[in-house]
């Protein structure tokens, strides 16, 4: 079946609610309080609340997007969770300024293409050195690799990446539907994660750049993901053929995802450039997206970014395995097809033996 475009439902001229504070007003139509792309959600809860939060205050957080280096469009999933948290966006290049605006509550590199300059790498090692925040989602490019000088960020604080695309050889950390580079990493606690943790849900990353974290980084740096000891990443990047080890791959494990805290400032980092899009956070059933966006309000203060998540009308997506999904395999098509026939001969021959006895 055709899996039908996103769409809107208008219903205009009936507004669900008008917040209002002396002359600040907020008005949500019904229209966006339904949203639909592989599933329907219900967000009144959410609209309510965000209207409540943008008429009581005055300043609402500003999250600058850095531009420059063919970097992407945020996913329109994500950017509407952004806006219905009062998150203000504006763009932001680099060889522009001299100086981070002081009305930034963060920064936000989304899915570049290309490295930084010395100067603009400087620049934003400076800003999170004096107490600013910075989200960078980034993984491998098809035509660089690494990028040297945005990782190089990282490094400062004892990060390093690792050459290449992880692959999983453990079924259970990777999607049964999307094969071993799409990680199921496991969360660690932490104020981003928790919520998560405790809801039971799986992040999906898929074309992660591995971190090796040094031991004496523990102190500042946070692994909010991780893969397993058997993961492996591939060196030839997107030129691989094929997910076995080969030499000149790199050892396991690896974190995909990772929060440094230098005093005031702070980084998260994810290593997906691809999380973030529709599909694969409507596979995660929104718990990839929910997971920037957590990290998002730990940046820039919860309070600020207060919002209620969308209330499914739907099933949530069910994300398994590889190892789960042979194990279904064995038991749907083998075990429990063979139990079924068991029974069935010991009832015909107990039923055969009871007439036998009869006669």
């Amino acid at each position: 079946m055709k899996t039908p475009p996103r769409r809107s439902y208008p219903v205009t001229g009936i507004p669900l609610l008008t917040a209002r504070a002396s002359d600040r007003v907020h008005e949500d139509h019904l229209c966006g309080a339904f949203s639909a792309y592989y599933s329907t959600s219900f967000d009144g809860e959410g609209a309510i609340t965000s209207a409540i939060d943008y008429v009581v205050n005055e300043e609402q957080p500003k999250l600058y997007l850095v531009e420059g280096h063919g970097e992407a469009d945020l996913p329109s999933t994500f950017a509407e969770q952004v806006e219905k948290d009062n998150i203000e966006t504006e763009s932001l290049s680099l060889l522009h300024t001299e100086t981070i605006p002081e009305d930034a509550d963060c920064l936000m590199i989304y899915a570049p293409e290309s490295d930084l300059s010395e100067d603009e790498q400087n620049l934003l090692a400076d800003y999170v050195a004096g107490g600013g925040k910075l989200l960078v989602v980034a993984g491998p490019t098809r035509e660089n690799g690494i990028l040297e000088n945005l990782y190089s960020l990282l490094s400062d604080y004892g990060v390093e990446p690792a050459e290449g695309i992880v692959v999983e050889s453990d079924s259970n950390y990777y999607s049964a539907f999307s094969g071993p580079a799409a990680l199921l990493p496991q969360l660690h606690s932490d104020d981003i994660t928790d919520s998560l943790i405790d809801s039971n849900y799986s992040v999906i990353m898929p074309i992660a750049l591995g971190l090796i974290v040094d031991d004496s980084a523990s102190g500042t740096v946070t692994e909010l993901l991780t893969t397993s000891g058997t993961s492996f990443s591939k060196a030839a990047g997107y030129a691989m053929t094929t997910y076995d080890y080969e030499d000149g791959d790199i050892d396991g494990p690896f974190a995909t995802g990772v929060s440094v805290r230098p005093g005031d400032g702070e980084m998260v980092w994810f290593t997906s450039s691809y999380f973030l899009e529709d599909a694969y956070n409507a596979s995660s059933s929104g718990a990839n997206g929910d997971l920037v966006m957590n990290a998002l309000a730990d940046m820039i203060g919860e309070s600020e970014a207060m919002a209620i998540r969308s209330k499914s009308l739907n099933y949530d997506y069910l994300s398994i395995s590889g190892s789960t999904a042979s194990l279904l395999k064995v038991l749907m098509i083998g075990a429990f097809p063979l139990a079924y026939l068991g029974i069935g001969v010991g009832v015909v021959l107990t039923r055969r033996r009871k007439q036998n006895e009869a006669v």
